[in-house]
């Protein structure tokens, strides 16, 4: 079967007659009639019958006409892609899969702004921390963004070992709450995970069978489990679940000037070890260019939404104190 015999038998399907198509061709009848019947043979299916008013498919015919032109439209397209692709630079190319941080989102923002390639494909999705490893294992991101905790470290660290990533840390901060400006817990100081339990949790949906050490939040230890459990898919509706009601959610508590919700801050807990920030990426590969500068405006982001972190939580500090 060739492309020229689809060819042949679309346009007798468009012309509704040989004589027509082999027109519009500037072929022979018979050339085209001798091609069709070669097909037909091979495939062991009739496409049409003859008769005076020209051909009738068969529901066979019809069929296949409908896979044929679908088989000569990827064609053409592949054939414009890459002859025009001979005479231009290859665009860059780079994608970073994360959780949901407003830190990387400015990171990969600033990479935006700062491209002059004439050709580009970039792409950010913010997903959870299972997804960004396999992401990365997959090479479908060419940089991955995550948390980890002393209570998690050791189980996700054999994941990504057994998949062949390797983390580098960016950032060391304490665990944080988040809740609305004018939330009752803003004036606990210090705070503490005793505090909490009479509040909703909000949390992130993860994947169905992932462990909770891949939670997009900080893992608490309570007593037992809240009473009340709100459960989302977005950063954009977490903020407004935060920034409309008394529940509270976990994790590394950094917040970035223009991107994070002004509604919503940040309170360290008390007592409880730093999280780490890093950056994943498969091992035995090296970071392309573009991945490079994507990971310098990466340390420039965290390490500006820390400093602006701290002195928003400075200030409660001295307002509550």
């Amino acid at each position: 079967m060739t492309f020229q015999q689809l060819s042949y038998v679309v346009e007798v399907s468009k012309c509704g007659s040989i004589n027509k198509a082999a027109h519009h061709l500037f072929l022979s009848q018979s050339g085209i009639s001798t091609a069709i019947r070669d097909l037909e043979d091979e495939l062991g299916i009739h496409f049409f019958n003859r008769s005076n008013r020209g051909v009738e498919f068969t529901p066979e015919g019809e069929e296949f006409v409908s896979y044929a032109i679908s088989l000569l439209e990827q064609k053409r397209r592949i054939e414009s892609l890459y002859s025009s692709a001979r005479f231009a630079p290859a665009p860059v190319r780079f994608s970073v899969s994360t959780q949901r941080y407003p830190f990387a989102e400015d990171a990969f923002l600033r990479l935006l702004k700062a491209m002059d390639a004439p050709g580009y494909s970039l792409s950010i999705r913010e997903t959870g921390m299972d997804a960004v490893i396999q992401d990365v294992c997959e090479h479908r991101a060419d940089v991955g963004v995550i948390f980890i905790s002393d209570l998690t470290e050791k189980i996700i660290r054999r994941r990504m070992d057994a998949q062949d990533v390797e983390f580098h840390e960016l950032a060391a901060v304490p665990p944080c709450i988040y809740v609305r400006r004018e939330h009752p817990l803003t004036c606990c100081i210090p705070l503490t995970e005793a505090k909490l339990a009479e509040y909703p949790y909000a949390c992130f949906e993860h994947d169905q069978g992932a462990a909770a050490d891949f939670s997009e939040e900080y893992q608490l230890l309570p007593d037992r489990k809240p009473d009340r459990n709100i459960c989302v898919n977005s950063r954009t509706t977490m903020m407004e679940v935060l920034a409309a009601t008394d529940a509270f959610t976990t994790g590394s508590g950094l917040l970035t000037a223009g991107l994070s919700d002004e509604r919503v801050i940040s309170i360290p807990l008390e007592g409880r070890g730093n999280v780490r920030l890093g950056w994943l990426r498969a091992k035995n590969t090296k970071a392309t260019p573009q991945a490079e500068k994507f990971l310098r405006l990466l340390a420039e982001a965290t390490a500006e939404a820390a400093a602006f972190t701290r002195t928003l939580q400075e200030r409660r500090v001295v307002r509550h104190g």
